[in-house]
């Protein structure tokens, strides 16, 4: 039966593990990950980490960091990672954890959620536009800020 649940601090490994292998797979380094994960897990204001699991076993995550927004209007949430293992795509698990994304971002008061996708990351555009997002029209930029 598959669950989704919010993770707790005592779930790190198990949420590390999973995030761990979307980076890895998308050529993302991962040496920021623990703390990163560590400060979403210990203040809930910063973000949400949903587990889905199987039978008990992880098998998907979703990472919504929250941000308050002009364009939104408000508080929103940026869907940074969502993952499922590869025994575990094409069953529905991406779109139920998706859809726990959702609810839990709408509980939360967010009036929007923002994503990025891969451009030749078919499969997962599909997923967002059959729930409703709709690509911007603009790019990300990224500047990475030394804090020596």
């Amino acid at each position: 039966m598959l669950t989704i649940r919010s993770c707790t601090p005592a779930d790190h490994s198990q949420a590390r593990t999973l995030l761990a292998a979307q980076l890895e797979e998308h050529d993302i380094p991962t040496d920021s990950l623990d703390p990163a994960l560590e400060g979403a897990l210990s203040d809930p204001s910063r973000a949400l980490v949903l587990l889905a699991e199987q039978d008990g076993q992880p098998i998907g995550v979703a990472y919504l960091a929250f941000t308050w927004t002009l364009e939104h209007g408000g508080k929103s949430a940026w869907l940074e990672e969502l993952y499922v293992a590869p025994p575990y795509r094409g069953t529905g698990v991406g779109t139920t954890l998706l859809q726990a994304a959702l609810s839990e971002a709408t509980a939360r008061g967010c009036l929007a959620m923002d994503l990025e996708v891969e451009t030749a990351h078919a499969r997962a555009a599909n997923l967002y536009r059959r729930t409703g997002f709709h690509p911007h029209t603009r790019s990300r930029w990224v500047k990475k800020l030394n804090h020596e």
